[in-house]
């Protein structure tokens, strides 16, 4: 078994431990949110973490009504930008807490007057020495290269985060019966999606609300393990430019769970397969056209986790058929320093 396929496992009871352990200290910083409730938000990340941070800008917008963006280190480390974020909220988010370029900026934000917020993985990182709070994922060492239950308790603890801040009870007892649902996750059969990307050279993966941040870490996930050029796009988006590349064959994976944005994935499904695209559709039992088999992750919020603990599995697969040793993705290493 690659460590990939063993850590992604090891998800749901890393995410049983994290929730516990986080709960008194996610309902006081929540608590301090809402004595005094940021005017705008923004985030700091890299790679998979930077598409866990787009999860929380949606989540944080949709549920707070507060602008939220993502901020390039670049325009601390080379630009020396002039920030000023008084009021503001600034989430920082990485598994080592180690990168340069994340920690200058989080140092720069946080003189600028932003309250700063770190997820990170490793405790006592620089990264969280920079923030005014630092949040833990407890998922354990990742040994794989590529980021499987981290960037998963970096979505449930972003989850704990607005239940909290919000108080809302129903998505904080949704998370209690979440490990149980991602449990049940790595038990469906994904294999025709394997099947019919066995040979894929490119393709495209979709998403959209919430599930564009999966959508765009299952494209990562593609590159990283299986050398596919995947790109990610939102169900809206995709109708626009990215409609010229797909023509007969063209293989496209379309992540579809319950929600409000299910009925116009389905749509574009249709459209997809109208035009001779090689459809691979994600969607829960009630869709009985889908391919491959979503669990009901409970809460509207957490669907986008059920969907990335079914594909880590998949993909982890998918590369060991191809050839591929996803636990070591050519030219890449696990701590990546960049300014």
């Amino acid at each position: 078994m690659s460590l990939m396929l063993e850590e992604t496992r090891n998800a749901p009871e890393r995410i049983r431990g994290q929730l516990q352990r986080n709960a008194p200290l996610l309902a006081a910083l929540g608590e301090r949110l809402r004595l005094a409730e940021p005017a705008a938000a923004v985030t700091v990340a890299r790679g998979s973490s930077d598409h866990a941070a787009s999860y929380f800008a949606y989540l944080c917008m949709k549920r707070k009504g507060i602008p939220v963006a993502s901020l390039p280190p670049s325009l601390t480390t080379l630009a020396k930008a002039p920030w000023r974020l008084t009021g503001q909220l600034a989430l920082a988010v990485s598994q080592s807490g180690q990168s340069p370029d994340l920690v200058a900026m989080q140092q720069s934000l946080a003189a600028a007057g932003a309250r700063t917020i770190a997820l990170v993985n490793t405790p006592q990182s620089p990264l969280g020495a920079a923030s005014d709070s630092e949040i833990p994922l407890y998922a354990g060492e990742e040994k794989s290269v590529a980021a499987t239950k981290s960037y998963l308790a970096t979505l449930s603890a972003m989850a704990q985060l607005i239940g909290h801040w919000q108080e809302d009870r129903l998505l904080l007892t949704a998370l209690d019966e979440l490990p149980g649902r991602l449990s049940e996750a790595l038990a469906t059969d994904w294999s025709p999606a394997i099947e019919a990307l066995l040979h894929a050279d490119k393709m495209m993966v979709i998403g959209r609300g919430a599930g564009l941040a999966v959508a765009q870490e299952a494209a990562l996930k593609f590159k990283e393990t299986c050398a596919i050029q995947a790109e990610s796009f939102s169900g809206a988006e995709v109708r626009h430019g990215p409609m010229a590349l797909i023509g007969p064959g063209y293989p496209v994976l379309v992540f579809a769970p319950p929600g409000p944005e299910q009925a116009g994935l389905l749509e574009l499904t249709e459209w997809l397969k109208s035009v001779g695209a090689q459809v691979v559709l994600a969607s829960d039992k009630s869709v009985v056209q889908r391919n491959l088999t979503l669990v009901d992750a409970g809460h509207e919020a957490l669907q986008p986790l059920s969907v990335i603990q079914s594909f880590y599995q998949m993909v982890a697969g998918l590369a060991e058929a191809r050839g591929s040793d996803p636990d070591r993705p050519r030219h890449l290493n696990k701590v990546t320093c960049t300014l």
